[in-house]
């Protein structure tokens, strides 16, 4: 990024800022830096940063409009078929796939839901404890292992759910466990839910489909 006096005067250059015919660039501290005092690797470096930060808000937006665009056209065929058989498309919460006729392309819809846990969890917890506290010896160690990872925090303080689900799985008749199952269930709290639209392609019927992938960290 070495600009010459002449440009940074009659072009505006991005990063640089001219003040009483001078050119400076704004240091991380807020601090004007006069430009020839800025060393040339980091110029190249800043120009470098900005040119691919440009290129990623642009392709950001697009990729931002497409999903708005998609789910509109989906909404639109909803409705039509919605109006068509008195009836609406769409499985449990509304996951949903659309597919063409000759079934090569295919898009699903699919909702998450966000799930917490409310104060009933720790009764479950000291429930489950003193069921493991009792059969002690006899309690396999696969069980407290899961109960284990299932009540210690992630980083951002989160009780981990797909251990939790474990739990709930597990086939044990004791009615302290039980009653620690409902407790876990009462617990559980939707507080919201996401869509994610996910697109799929194949060169036959019978092939296995391959994931079309809009996600810069998987494309290449």
């Amino acid at each position: 990024m070495e600009v010459s006096p002449n440009k940074a005067m009659s072009e505006p250059v991005d990063g640089v800022e001219m003040i009483n015919g001078q050119s400076y660039m704004r240091d991380a501290k807020g601090n004007l830096v006069p430009l020839e005092n800025v060393k040339p690797q980091h110029k190249l470096e800043d120009e470098t940063v900005r040119k691919i930060v440009g290129f990623a808000e642009e392709l950001s937006a697009q990729i931002s409009r497409f999903r708005n665009h998609t789910f509109a056209d989906l909404l639109s065929l909803t409705a039509l078929l919605a109006q068509e058989y008195d009836s609406q498309k769409g499985g449990k919460k509304g996951n949903t796939t659309f597919q063409t006729v000759d079934g090569c392309r295919k898009v699903q819809v699919q909702v998450s839901d966000f799930i917490d846990f409310g104060p009933e969890i720790q009764i479950a917890k000291s429930l489950i404890d003193e069921c493991l506290n009792e059969w002690a010896a006899d309690s396999r160690p696969e069980i407290r292992s899961i109960v284990t990872r299932a009540f210690n925090t992630d980083k951002e303080g989160q009780i981990n759910k797909s251990e939790i689900f474990m739990l709930m799985r597990l086939e044990i008749e004791d009615e302290r466990w039980q009653r620690a199952m409902t407790a876990l269930k009462d617990a559980m709290r939707i507080t919201g839910s996401k869509s994610y639209v996910r697109f799929y392609r194949r060169d036959q019927p019978d092939a296995d489909w391959q994931a079309i992938t809009i996600d810069l960290a998987k494309a290449a």
